[in-house]
């Protein structure tokens, strides 16, 4: 786990030298706000809006090993970036746009995992949402462990407002009932 918050922190610098707008999602935030798990690889999104992705691949290909053949135009069809690290860990890099992943990013803050590690991350209620959207089995217990850990300190109208334009483009209701059901299922 400490190679895996060495290759964030590097990430981080890389983003933060040129003034780039992102936050850590996925593992990484889930050890601040869940249920803590191994996790594989580091999750960022990055705001890229449209029009300026491939700029923004450019540089993070000269600076990061693809994990991919063609990953650039995997990243630009996907709106993802699949990179490794020198030591092998992979870094997937969400490549945002305006709206609301630019409001998870001003939501984002800081957190120190350990000495020197403070990391920048999406708030406990953007990690449900961006958890819930994915609705992967892994990522509703994932959701399961932050409702938990989290309990009372969630803010379930910005939860349930955010998500519902959310699922309406995906054309996913389910995704509401299922965190409506996860919720009431809570003592």
């Amino acid at each position: 786990m400490i190679e895996l918050f060495q290759v964030a922190v590097a990430l981080q610098s890389f983003f933060r030298r040129r003034r780039w707008k992102f936050c850590f999602i996925g593992g990484v935030a889930l050890q601040r706000w869940g249920e803590p798990r191994v996790t594989q690889d580091v999750d960022v999104t990055l705001l890229t809006g449209i029009g300026q992705e491939e700029d923004f691949i450019r540089l993070l290909l000269g600076q990061f090993s693809p994990r991919i053949d063609k990953a650039d135009k995997f990243a630009l069809r996907h709106r993802v970036l699949l990179l490794r690290s020198d030591t092998g860990i992979g870094i997937d890099i969400s490549l945002g746009i305006t709206g609301y992943e630019e409001l998870v990013m001003q939501r984002a803050t800081p957190y120190t995992y350990l000495p020197r590690v403070k990391l920048l991350t999406c708030s406990a209620e953007d990690l449900v949402i961006l958890k819930a959207f994915a609705d992967r089995t892994r990522d509703w217990s994932d959701v399961e462990g932050i409702v938990v850990r989290q309990e009372g300190n969630l803010d379930w109208k910005y939860i349930k407002k955010h998500l519902t334009v959310l699922v309406k483009l995906k054309e996913a209701p389910h995704i509401l009932e299922k965190l409506a059901g996860l919720r009431k299922a809570r003592p």
